[in-house]
């Protein structure tokens, strides 16, 4: 079952976490991608806390970078998106152009 993530602070947590493992590892974002089997940017932006990513990647990603299963199952929520702190604008227009530059920079 897919569950939304209410406090992004756990997901920002879990992003720090993941980070910090590919440093130690010396893995690459494309070496991360592979093992989930989805595309660099989704699979990037997912660890980064922008995307949810379905159980078998997320399991995948874990096992890779050494995270515990309560990463597998925050890895497979869907997150508070976007990281730019102040207003939101209300546009729904504009507002998804905001999320898309929020997602993927």
């Amino acid at each position: 079952m897919v569950h939304a993530q209410f406090d992004p602070a756990a997901r920002q947590a879990l992003a720090v976490k993941a980070v910090e493992a590919k440093t130690r590892k010396n893995l690459s974002w494309e070496r991360i991608a592979e093992a989930s089997g989805l595309s660099v940017a989704f699979t990037t932006a997912a660890l980064l806390g922008q995307h949810a990513l379905p159980e078998e990647p997320a399991k995948a990603v874990a096992k890779l970078l050494d995270l515990d299963e309560e990463a597998v199952m925050l890895l497979q929520t869907i997150p508070t998106r976007g990281s730019i702190p102040g207003g939101i604008p209300t546009d729904p227009t504009i507002y998804r152009f905001y999320e898309m530059l929020q997602v993927y920079g």
